[in-house]
């Protein structure tokens, strides 16, 4: 599998990946993280415009897409019960979801993140089982707690030792 930046004519197919993810997260127990109306056609519109979209695919196309963000995250800003791993720079993976159809997905995207950074950070809803196995398996630790639109997220952080 390989990553590239997405493109405006990505969309449709990127859309089609997140209403599986969303489908996936409510039959598995987590309907209130995302619902069935995040994230929105205009919020990925604007990851690709800002070149935050990524695709993960293989020889057949797309299976997975993620947002990655250079920089401070103003909702780590704030964090309860815990602290980060340390104040370094590091880059936040969002919306990271896949069509089920590969294996790897999760992995794929956070390898390529480890080649471009030490420092990776990424939350998920408490609802969330799956994704907080996928978290902690490929090394992250729990740091605290963090609120995306008011609603709490347990926070985790990657760091090259």
């Amino acid at each position: 599998m390989h990553i590239r930046k997405a493109i405006d004519e990505d969309l449709n197919g990127i859309m089609a990946i997140y209403k599986t993810a969303q489908d996936f997260m409510i039959e598995s127990g987590n309907p209130d993280q995302w619902g069935r109306t995040y994230p929105s056609r205009d919020l990925i519109e604007n990851d690709i415009e800002n070149e935050k979209c990524f695709l993960i695919c293989d020889d057949d196309g797309p299976h997975g897409v993620f947002a990655l963000f250079f920089g401070k995250e103003p909702t780590y800003e704030y964090i309860e019960n815990g602290e980060w791993l340390n104040e370094d720079e590091y880059v936040t993976i969002h919306r990271i979801a896949s069509d089920g159809k590969a294996k790897g997905i999760f992995k794929c995207a956070i390898d390529y993140c480890k080649g471009i950074s030490n420092n990776i950070r990424i939350d998920t809803h408490n609802s969330n089982k799956v994704m907080q196995i996928l978290i902690e398996k490929n090394g992250f630790e729990k740091c605290g707690t963090i609120f995306v639109r008011e609603s709490p997220r347990i926070a985790y952080q990657w760091t090259k030792q």
